[in-house]
């Protein structure tokens, strides 16, 4: 029996020693077939996991105002954390002071009161599972060094758990200034962030730089990470947007959007002789958040423009000697049939001139000035089609590269010579089948403004990166004459009628601080009905309105454009426009050389209020004003009453006033219109009296 186990046990060792001499041989074979037959091809896999390259992202390019402002940037904040599960973390002592860290926190950032972080913590102690239990985040570098001298939190890191960790943002300091222009950025599928809306989209391959080149390498102690080529910060970007005529734009839309419950606002602010866009808002209603938000840029979008439609009709028709005098009468009417479509004028009479069409944005005038020229079955030279060739021969259909993304050209079809094309040829005249971007409108009328010449809107004015000259943006023309300057002087005439004549569509928008010129227009919204078929809602309007100020030496054009069931164009758009200018001139924004004309001066009702006539006479011969009022001296005051100071300026009142004991106190500005103590009154030394001032 031992014998027999003695050989069973051999026997079990021999096939053992055998397996171990197979399996070595087999070893040492794959051993020869990779590090001999197929060194080749393992020396190569392992070069490349060694030398991994990878990307390096570069730095975005920062946007500024035209005054340096930052628009958008990157920042780094910072995330506060605690871990719970540091070794040296100070248990006994966090408890002794979690009141009063409690209560620091909830100081610190509002959100959280002193006992729910009291209830988060105690949570966090008694399981000791976080090492991310997080305080707060986006935070400065000024943030996180006050956090640190908070009780328990001032103790050494290795004590406290503490510590911060950091991300990267982009961030736009003025919060929704301008927001849906300046754009937003994002993530792709690589990770890499890029423009999605705006500027920052537009501009993309600018802001985001070149990507550099990294490298892994062995060294003595593992692997390290060298560059192998840096990374190209991207360009900074200055735009023209200013800050102050922003605020002034958004403030201003805002309030009459809010005051005729517009559905959304969009309004742009241009310089007339640099083509460069000052200020863009769009605003609108978001019902979730009740309160009108940064919108849909809609001054890039198409739309039927109504009658701001004309002047630009009318410029083609001056051009094209079509008008000629603008004074001569044409035979309109309220209602005419044309092509046996009828087109009506609510504001018409049975003749208007040119001039006239305009002021009161007569449809028929309009359509029947332009049919003159392009029915060629009528007998006239050109043909509808025609009509759409002169635009294009003005540039209007060429992009404007402005930098703002989701710019879009007018949609202006191409007409034949059918009785159809010839009546949709008298609806684009006045601003119906055709589709225009409000930035569009607003170059023409800027154009008009700028004596004809076609300057090119644009967003961006320069480039900017270390190491590299600045690349300044200049101005640039579309057409350098889009008309000639003694028509623009026509058709800047004929805006001015708009406002300032007996029957202008905004003459509610006569202001003697700001001289306006501009038109309006209206246009019904369509909807597609229940059968499918595409109807004008009679209820539901675009308001828009364009044109720029001051009227004599015009510094700036503006188009506001809102959707609206209340109100005229006038009442609406028209009435932003008049406050931006209003607010600009107010704060000096519209500079010291705002023309008066002699008639203005020798009519306007100035007041200069004085007791001292000689001054009076002086102030009134070096102004020019040939019928200012002087008030006649304050009569004395009998029995040593209050003085007598009505009629008198502001300082002239205060040093009577003063003189005789009375403590002054002053409600408006010009002259004294009321004293709340007689004249004549007894009183006593030190008592007050309240002057009212009136312009």
């Amino acid at each position: 029996m031992k014998q027999n186990n003695k050989k069973n046990i051999i026997f079990r060792f021999e096939v053992a020693i055998a397996s171990m001499l197979v399996f070595a041989i087999l070893i040492v074979l794959e051993l020869t077939r990779t590090t001999v037959v197929m060194s080749d091809k393992w020396n190569a896999k392992a070069e490349s996991l060694i030398n991994t390259e990878g990307t390096i992202v570069p730095q975005r390019g920062d946007i500024y105002s035209d005054n340096g402002s930052i628009l958008a940037a990157n920042i780094t904040f910072f995330n506060a954390c605690i871990d719970f599960k540091a070794e040296g973390l100070k248990v006994d002592s966090l408890k002794k002071m979690l009141p009063a860290l409690c209560d620091s926190l909830a100081h610190f950032r509002p959100g959280k009161t002193k006992n729910e972080w009291k209830n988060e913590i105690e949570k966090q102690l008694q399981t000791r599972r976080s090492r991310a239990f997080t305080l707060f985040t986006k935070l400065t570098d000024n943030d996180v060094n006050r956090l640190r001298t908070f009780p328990f939190l001032n103790m050494k890191k290795r004590h406290t758990g503490f510590y911060t960790t950091t991300s990267n943002l982009r961030a736009k300091p003025f919060g929704s200034m301008a927001a849906r222009s300046i754009g937003n950025v994002g993530e792709n599928d690589k990770g890499e962030i890029h423009g999605r809306s705006g500027l920052e989209m537009a501009l993309d391959s600018y802001l985001y730089g070149t990507p550099g080149v990294s490298e892994k390498v062995q060294v003595t102690s593992g692997m390290a990470k060298i560059v192998k080529t840096p990374a190209v910060p991207g360009y900074n970007i200055t735009t023209t947007i200013n800050v102050a005529l922003q605020d002034v734009v958004e403030e201003q839309l805002l309030n009459v959007l809010t005051e005729v419950n517009a559905e959304w606002g969009s309004c742009v602010l241009m310089e007339v002789a640099t083509g460069e866009i000052k200020a863009i808002s769009n605003l609108e209603w978001n019902a979730k958040e009740n309160a009108y938000v940064e919108g849909v840029n809609h001054a890039v979008l198409g739309y039927e423009p109504g009658s701001v439609m004309k002047p630009i009709s009318m410029m083609i028709a001056l051009e094209d000697g079509l008008v000629n005098d603008i004074n001569q009468p044409i035979v309109t009417g309220r209602s005419v049939m044309y092509e046996g479509r009828a087109i009506t004028d609510p504001h018409g009479g049975a003749a208007l001139s040119p001039r006239q069409i305009i002021e009161t944005s007569s449809n028929i005038g309009m359509s029947k000035i332009i049919t003159s020229g392009f029915s060629k079955d009528k007998g006239y030279a050109l043909h509808p089609g025609k009509f759409r060739d002169r635009l294009e021969e003005l540039g209007f259909f060429e992009p404007f590269n402005t930098g703002i993304a989701g710019e879009r050209v007018p949609t202006v079809r191409r007409l034949g010579e059918t009785r159809a094309d010839r009546v949709a040829l008298t609806r684009m005249c006045y601003g119906y089948s055709t589709l225009l971007p409000p930035l569009r409108t607003l170059a023409m009328y800027n154009a008009i403004a700028n004596n004809g010449h076609y300057v090119r809107p644009h967003l961006v004015k320069k480039f900017s990166r270390v190491g590299e000259p600045d690349s300044i943006v200049p101005v640039t023309y579309i057409r350098r004459q889009v008309c000639d300057s003694i028509n623009a002087a026509k058709l800047r005439t004929m805006l001015h009628d708009v406002v300032w004549g007996d029957h202008g569509t905004a003459r509610s928008l006569k202001d003697n601080e700001v001289e306006l010129a501009g038109k309006t227009g209206t246009c019904y919204v369509t909807e597609v009905g229940a059968d499918k078929k595409v109807r004008y809602n009679n209820q539901l309007r675009r308001l828009a309105f364009c044109g720029f100020f001051p009227y004599e030496k015009p510094k700036y054009s503006c188009i506001v454009l809102m959707k609206s069931s209340f109100r005229s164009a006038a009442g609406s758009s028209g009435r932003v426009m008049l406050q931006v200018a209003k607010k600009m001139y107010a704060h000096g924004m519209l500079g010291t050389d705002m023309p008066i004309t002699k008639n203005e001066k020798a009519s306007m009702p100035v007041i200069y209020a004085s007791e001292r006539l000689n001054l009076h006479k002086r102030v009134s011969q070096n102004l020019g004003v040939a019928k200012a009022k002087a008030f006649a001296t304050p009569k004395e005051t009998k029995n040593g009453g209050v003085p007598n100071v009505k009629g008198l300026s502001a300082r002239e009142a205060i040093e009577r006033l003063e003189n005789a004991g009375l403590v002054v106190a002053i409600n408006g500005a010009g002259y004294v219109a009321q004293q709340s103590i007689a004249a004549g009154s007894a009183y006593h030394r030190g008592q007050q009296v309240i002057l009212n001032l009136q312009q």
